[in-house]
């Protein structure tokens, strides 16, 4: 599994308020998240994300409420990969848990800027930074995790 995008970059403890304002919560539609994804910090992120674009942010990266509505409504608005120094533990396995592959690397979060087009290798965890040249090694998912990822999230993986 890979992905290629460009970047949409965010500083450290962005948190699930951010993502997607709690003012939106009471829908369940996907794509009305998705259309208020990181508004309040990036107002424009909705009219710039295309299909397959990578986000990447600091330490912390989904910090503080439980809801799995944050990384649904990035991965609905179309970003393929979230790349982070580090993720707070719930964000992490509701990522897991929708099928948003994510990946820990602070080297990566770090050098990788805004607008850079980068390609991930899910199976081997190697992130390139295209623009730049540089690569980037994290540490990629054990095949089962993977396998829930590309079912498109844990309930998928549990029909299949």
């Amino acid at each position: 599994m890979q992905a290629n995008g460009f970047v949409h970059k965010y500083p450290d403890n962005v948190d699930t308020d951010v993502i997607i304002p709690a003012r939106y919560l009471n829908t369940p539609d996907a794509k009305e998240l998705a259309a208020h994804c990181m508004e309040d910090i990036d107002p424009d992120f909705v009219k710039k994300v295309q299909p397959g674009d990578i986000m990447v942010g600091g330490a912390n990266f989904g910090c503080g409420s439980s809801r799995e509505h944050a990384p649904l409504a990035i991965k609905t608005a179309g970003v393929s990969c979230v790349i982070a120094a580090t993720f707070a533990r719930i964000f992490y396995r509701n990522a897991i848990n929708i099928g948003l592959p994510i990946l820990e690397c602070p080297a990566a979060s770090e050098a990788i800027r805004a607008g850079d087009k980068v390609h991930v290798d899910f199976d081997t965890g190697v992130i390139t930074d295209e623009t730049t040249g540089q690569t980037f090694q994290a540490q990629p998912f054990p095949p089962f995790i993977q396998e829930i990822i590309k079912a498109g999230g844990l309930m998928n993986s549990i029909k299949q």
